[in-house]
């Protein structure tokens, strides 16, 4: 399956990850019940599938607070993925 994975053009130009580095191989690792690597490979995909499940959901089914909830999700997405990413690059 790796294979068939876009390589990062941000790792293979400047020689370092960027913030989306692991998120199709956390995908795949989700789709082979590997639920606990896939946080290891990337800590955000949960919080990231959530809110695509939002948004999908608020698009066909308005929910009240649908705003709140939206917002809540990408800004804990958005903080994992920072937090992540800055522990990524000291370790």
């Amino acid at each position: 399956m790796e294979e068939y994975m876009i390589p990062c053009l941000n790792k293979k130009l400047l020689g370092f990850e960027c913030m989306g580095c692991g998120m199709q191989r956390a995908l795949s690792l989700i789709f082979q019940g590997e639920f606990i690597a896939a946080f290891h490979m990337y800590p955000a995909i949960y919080s990231l599938i959530a809110l695509f499940l939002a948004i999908a959901i608020n698009i066909f089914f308005k929910f009240k607070n649908s705003n709140i909830v939206i917002s809540a999700l990408a800004i804990l997405t958005v903080i994992t993925i920072v937090i992540s990413y800055i522990i990524k690059l000291t370790i």
